[in-house]
């Protein structure tokens, strides 16, 4: 692995912890205007501060981020399909390797569907982006998207972490589930959990972010528990004392009601 490489691995995942927190932001390459994300800009600036990176496409990176914002950019670069399409899993790349380099971006990221109808396909842009990335020196994180069809448990979530691993992602970002500390160890790169649809209650979400850091993930990447959330900033903070603090869910609950209570009171002037 080359210095460009872990220079810029350094930048998602913190050398000093080992640990990182990523924003997500990419769910309209699929989903479109998303509640919580209509306006892309509005949603993003208050929670750049804490962030460790940030998870997007370019169309959203070029219109609603400044480019004097100092933040790694883990920049999506798959897809090609969306929610009223016949199969998500049906996805190419569509951003090319210069096209991030000129963005700047210090990952690429992609999806991945081991089991489904177009597992193949996804399968070899992984490859494809994994020789491209290591050409000019950036990492690549793959993720391991789940359809219905699909169990979110160990054995599927393992399968699908260690082939995206084999075949030569530097990160891969999965889904937290039972005995997940089996599947942190049967990948030999790091692995950070996807936060999901909004649950109901912050601390849920909070506790998620516990158990999976607890059973060896190397950090989140959330996206609508955070920003779906009445007080977003205040969520990040808290996910960021779980993530960097060592914090746990009860106290970073406390630190979340208190910061919302200060948001509240800045909304109601």
């Amino acid at each position: 692995m080359d210095w460009g490489l872990k220079n810029r691995l350094s930048k998602i995942i913190s050398p000093k912890d080992n640990r990182g927190v990523m924003l997500a932001v990419d769910h309209g390459y699929f989903l479109g205007p998303t509640d919580g994300l209509q306006t892309p800009r509005t949603t993003i600036r208050p929670l750049l501060p804490y962030a460790d990176s940030l998870m997007l496409t370019r169309g959203v990176l070029r219109t609603s981020v400044n480019p004097d914002v100092n933040i790694p950019i883990v920049l999506r670069v798959s897809g090609g399909t969306s929610i009223v399409g016949d199969d998500l899993s049906n996805e190419s790349l569509v951003t090319s390797v210069e096209e991030a380099i000129r963005l700047n971006a210090s990952c690429l990221a992609l999806s991945i569907f081991v089991g489904s109808k177009y597992e193949h396909k996804t399968l070899v842009n992984l490859s494809k982006l994994v020789d491209l990335g290591e050409r000019y020196g950036i990492p690549i994180l793959a993720v391991t998207a789940v359809g219905k069809e699909m169990n979110r448990d160990s054995r599927y979530l393992g399968l699908a972490c260690r082939i995206a691993a084999e075949i030569g992602a530097h990160i891969v970002k999965t889904y937290y589930c039972q005995n997940f500390e089996e599947v942190v160890e049967g990948c030999p790169v790091p692995v950070i959990i996807a936060g999901g649809k909004k649950l109901p209650r912050e601390l849920e979400a909070l506790q998620l972010a516990y158990n999976a850091l607890r059973d060896g993930a190397a950090g989140v990447d959330m996206g609508r528990n955070i920003w779906q959330s009445r007080f977003p900033t205040s969520m990040i903070k808290a996910v960021r004392s779980i993530v960097h603090g060592s914090s746990n869910p009860e106290a970073a609950f406390e630190e979340f009601i208190k910061s919302s209570e200060i948001e509240t009171h800045i909304e109601s002037r």
